[in-house]
């Protein structure tokens, strides 16, 4: 699998596990239709629809593309670590039963892990 090429701060954070500062982010507050890919590899990941606005500083998502993300237990022994399951870079964390949307799910993922295309991208250019 061929890898895109990082900086070293989206290194630190898909690679390296590391975490970006809340509300700096370039997708926190994007709600533009269309899908988000792992920087990493280009894997798509989620959708728009799936995007909502949880106020956390991070982009917030009730549910992957199926097969996409894989959950795994955090380091730290408390949280659930999101990954792509492609690559295997780091996303953020998933977070359930704090009733933000109807699926009861939060996947709390870092801008810098993720590229977005809209939708206009992918149907060519044409709306």
């Amino acid at each position: 699998m061929e890898l895109n090429k990082l900086t070293p701060e989206e290194e630190r954070v898909i690679v390296h596990k590391g975490t970006e500062a809340p509300f700096t982010g370039e997708y926190e507050n994007n709600f533009v239709e269309g899908t988000y890919l792992c920087r990493r590899c280009n894997t798509p990941l989620y959708t728009s629809t799936a995007k909502f606005h949880s106020d956390c500083g991070w982009p917030s998502f009730d549910q992957e593309i199926p097969g996409a993300v894989k959950r795994v237990p955090d380091a730290d022994g408390r949280r659930v670590e999101v990954l792509c399951n492609s690559c295997g870079g780091h996303l953020g964390h998933v977070f359930l039963g704090e009733r933000y949307t109807p699926k009861n799910t939060r996947h709390c993922v870092n801008s810098m892990s993720l590229k977005f295309i809209p939708k206009e991208a992918v149907a060519g250019g044409t709306s």
